[in-house]
């Protein structure tokens, strides 16, 4: 069960290190950034997990080899578009989006669900709540980071069901923690989320807000001052 929660962390590591440094090259960031920016992203969600679960240091700095790759990983991303996509225009269509989306939620279905493990290894008892709590935390706490380090606005606020992805997938693992087994519930779990994410994306499940006519006003102005 260690070699696979080992592997799960690397996986989510290095997807969510993708979803980073893409983000940064999108807003025009330096290899710095965007190295600085991958790695949050990869590693945020797990140092939250650790302030909530009272572990000092967090794990990041205990086990360096996970911010280490995310830093690696984003420099790659950052080198190869640097030389294969010439121009920004290359990079900012819908593959580009694409990929984001992939590698985001990927990295939330993975987080989700070391997250769930994370509070049952650290609690004496059962307590779903929490379970779900730190599950969701790990998954979304990296990519909120990354969105309002990048200045946008939080992508779990507005998009395609992903706090609620994770919430979903945080709570069938935890019901199925004690019934199914570690193994079988972290594949559910993550399982759960990747799904849900994929749907949400292909058919543009949205969760229910008030709009401002001003404000579709105003971006529809600005999105064709960026066409000009």
């Amino acid at each position: 069960m260690e070699y696979m929660l080992n592997i799960l962390d690397m996986i989510g590591t290095v997807a969510f290190a993708i979803s980073g440094a893409m983000t940064a090259i999108r807003k025009r960031m330096d290899i710095l950034g965007v190295m600085i920016l991958g790695m949050v992203t990869a590693v945020g969600g797990g140092m939250i997990r650790d302030i909530v679960l009272g572990i000092k240091p967090p794990q990041a700095f205990k086990e360096p080899v996970y911010a280490l790759s995310a830093l690696l990983v984003s420099a790659v991303i950052f080198i190869y578009i640097r030389i294969r996509a010439k121009g920004y225009q290359r990079i900012s269509g819908l593959r580009f989006q694409q990929i984001l989306m992939a590698a985001d939620t990927l990295g939330l279905g993975v987080f989700t669900v070391v997250g769930v493990k994370a509070a049952f290894t650290n609690s004496t008892e059962i307590n779903y709540f929490f379970a779900v709590f730190l599950g969701t935390i790990t998954g979304v706490g990296g990519g909120l980071l990354r969105d309002i380090m990048a200045g946008d606005k939080p992508y779990i606020f507005v998009k395609h069901v992903y706090a609620c992805a994770s919430i979903a997938g945080a709570l069938i693992c935890a019901l199925l923690w004690e019934n199914a087994g570690e193994q079988i519930a972290m594949l559910s779990g993550a399982g759960c989320v990747i799904v849900m994410r994929f749907l949400a994306i292909r058919y543009k499940w949205n969760l229910p807000k008030i709009e401002n006519p001003e404000e579709n006003e105003d971006h529809q102005i600005q999105k064709q001052k960026e066409r000009n």
